[in-house]
């Protein structure tokens, strides 16, 4: 099982004002706020820290299915960039890759080899980096597989017999698939 987020920089950093007041408190932990404030880059923490978030949430939507909306309940710490992120009695490990264009974060419960892969789309349209991003996807499984989501949106690549657990993301002009 693996999840995977992306944050496009340049879109974050014009899209969003997380420096408004009480922004910080809805999405972070009072340690999660400390490794921002002391941060050399407070505007890449928050990134890097929102990218563990999002993918673990997805790690966890694939064991638990089900859909809800608490950031802060999804608590990181981070050594380099690898980090563990804990909800409740689930606790994950994730590798975070950051770049001067974007930060790439992929979770799983345990080490193991990921295949992923990163797209820089040409289109700003979410609808047709959507259709590029899974068309790249099946084009690298083979065509043999079919890509479903549940009733909660968790994607799964079927060939007939087997099931592999996949997941998908896109942010400004970029967007990656893992498959774990």
């Amino acid at each position: 099982m693996v999840g995977n987020d992306i944050v496009d920089l340049k879109e974050a950093e014009n899209a969003s004002n997380w420096q408004r007041p009480r922004w910080l408190d809805k999405l972070f932990t009072i340690s999660e706020k400390h490794l921002i404030h002391n941060s050399e880059n407070s505007f890449l923490m928050v990134w890097h820290l929102w990218s563990m978030k999002e993918a673990a949430y997805k790690l966890f939507i694939q064991t638990n299915p089900s859909r809800f909306y608490n950031p802060k309940g999804f608590e990181c710490s981070i050594s380099d960039n690898s980090g563990v992120v804990e909800f409740k009695a689930f606790k994950c490990f994730v590798q975070t890759k950051i770049t001067s264009n974007y930060i790439i974060s992929e979770a799983h419960l345990e080490y193991q080899k990921l295949t992923s892969e990163i797209i820089k789309f040409t289109t700003a349209d979410y609808n047709k980096q959507s259709k590029e991003l899974k068309s790249r996807l099946i084009e690298f499984v083979g065509r043999l597989h079919h890509l479903k989501k549940n009733e909660f949106g968790v994607p799964t690549l079927y060939n007939g017999k087997e099931a592999l657990n996949v997941s998908l993301t896109h942010h400004g002009c970029y967007g990656a698939y893992a498959i774990g």
